[in-house]
């Protein structure tokens, strides 16, 4: 492992909010406009293409040629290994190796565990919030109202919080 300057410019990112962009509205180019480089590992591209065309994301994911999809598994710590599933062991160790701050992570173990690295987080909803506190037209309302139409499960009390933090 190689040790960098933070870079809070790039963001690495796992599976679940990925789909949940895509759920919530057709978003994940939001990223691109956020972020200078999106970096996904090469186990969390995995994962999106097994779902097949017809999963979810998985056609706005291989169209989204602006990400950076790393073409080797990374070697992740054996703390990582046990921790967590594999992409997000991925995401987190992709940042470390890479001096990225910030990791895109929505599972609480993986969040949990980035932090412990002294990794910064965000998820699919922050990356809303982030997109529409820069301006973007973007309804958090109808954002977590399509999650939701779309499987993505948000707790009542994050869906406040977002609500409220965004301003609606």
């Amino acid at each position: 492992m190689t040790s960098k300057t933070p870079d809070s410019k790039k963001l690495v990112i796992n599976t679940s909010p990925m789909i949940a962009l895509v759920a919530s509205g057709n978003q994940l180019d939001i990223l691109q406009r956020l972020y200078t480089e999106v970096i996904v590992p090469n186990e969390v591209a995995q994962e999106m293409r097994q779902a097949g065309e017809k999963g979810l994301a998985v056609t706005e994911f291989i169209s989204a040629s602006w990400l950076n999809c790393l073409p080797h598994p990374v070697k992740t710590s054996l703390y990582l290994q046990n921790s967590l599933d594999p992409g997000e062991a991925a995401v987190i160790q992709t940042a470390l190796d890479r001096g990225i701050e910030t990791v895109c992570i929505d599972e609480a173990a993986g969040r949990r565990v980035a932090r412990l690295h002294g990794l910064k987080i965000t998820g699919s909803i922050g990356v809303l919030i982030r997109a529409k506190q820069k301006g973007m037209n973007i309804s958090i309302t109808e954002s977590i109202h399509n999650m939701r139409t779309n499987g993505i499960w948000i707790s009542d009390h994050l869906a406040g919080m977002a609500i409220k933090l965004s301003g609606e």
